[in-house]
């Protein structure tokens, strides 16, 4: 089972920034746990997305060395894939596409034709970099938008990036609450369908019925999880009202339970719970003094 942690995914939804210092102290201590992969950041507008502004930083003051986990910063464009081909130290370049028009027009402003030309675009970069690209997609459990939905505009769209060369698609509910039944006939579907494709859960929840939600697709073949310690984030371009992500802590209970968990340093997780406070407290402002 790979569990897929996401600081960017915690930290981009704040109303405030998280200092540079402070995310590398947070962000390095995750290296030392031992997941599969951490998701560092993203390479977007700091008009847009202000809490993301210093990647690139960070990314240049993190020490790599000794780590297991692979490396994975997201990208809106080609550009952005551009710059992160020439950081060798970044394994893993994701990309939010989408069969919702809508959703890429409020998160990337996109076309789906575009969008689709930016992956291919990723997929050539990656290639060339030796790097792997994973190319979510959001809205794949629904649409609250309007735009049509169904199960064969999904398989049309996996067809489709199967044929640019994606290997590794991971479903997104974004802004929508998913159940386990849902969640089990989507992956028992596309699974047997695209057997050359690794899918995976990114999911947006309370967390209230997180256990039956990923036993339910653990069951049905799923075995790539994204998660967020203290289950932080959301989408913030998505216009609608943000929920939040699948908890690391329950992730890593549910992995443990069942024999899962692999090698995980329990120690050095343990340091990281403990450091959440510290990293996500919102800075006091003395200006009104």
């Amino acid at each position: 089972m790979k569990i897929i942690e996401s600081p960017r995914e915690g930290m981009q939804s704040l109303s405030y920034t998280i200092a540079t210092e402070k995310k590398v102290m947070y962000i390095q201590h995750l290296l030392k746990i031992g997941f599969d992969t951490v998701e560092l950041g993203s390479i977007v507008s700091r008009k847009l997305i202000p809490q993301m502004a210093d990647t690139l930083e960070v990314l240049q003051q993190l020490d790599f060395s000794g780590t297991r986990s692979n490396r994975m910063v997201l990208v809106v464009n080609k550009k952005g894939a551009e710059i992160l081909s020439e950081v060798k130290e970044i394994t893993h370049i994701s990309y939010p596409f989408s069969i919702s028009p809508t959703f890429l027009k409020l998160n990337l402003n996109a076309t789906p034709g575009q969008s689709l030309e930016t992956v291919s675009e990723i997929v050539n970069l990656c290639e060339k970099a030796g790097k792997q690209p994973v190319i979510y997609i959001s809205m794949a459990f629904g649409n609250p938008y309007g735009d049509p939905w169904n199960k064969d505009l999904l398989m049309d769209g996996i067809r489709m990036l199967k044929k640019i060369g994606i290997k590794v698609i991971p479903l997104s509910n974004v802004a929508i609450e998913i159940d386990k039944h849902f969640i089990n006939e989507i992956f028992t579907l596309l699974i047997p369908e695209f057997p050359s494709i690794e899918f995976g859960l990114h999911l947006h929840t309370s967390n209230k019925d997180w256990h039956e939600n990923v036993l339910a697709a653990y069951k049905s073949g799923c075995r790539r999880f994204d998660s967020v310690i203290n289950g932080y984030g959301g989408c913030p371009m998505s216009g609608k009202e943000m929920l939040g992500n699948l908890k690391t802590e329950n992730l890593v209970s549910f992995a443990t339970e069942h024999g899962l968990a692999g090698d995980l340093d329990p120690v050095a997780l343990n340091e990281a719970y403990n450091l959440v406070p510290l990293t996500f407290m919102e800075p006091v402002s003395f200006s009104s003094i």
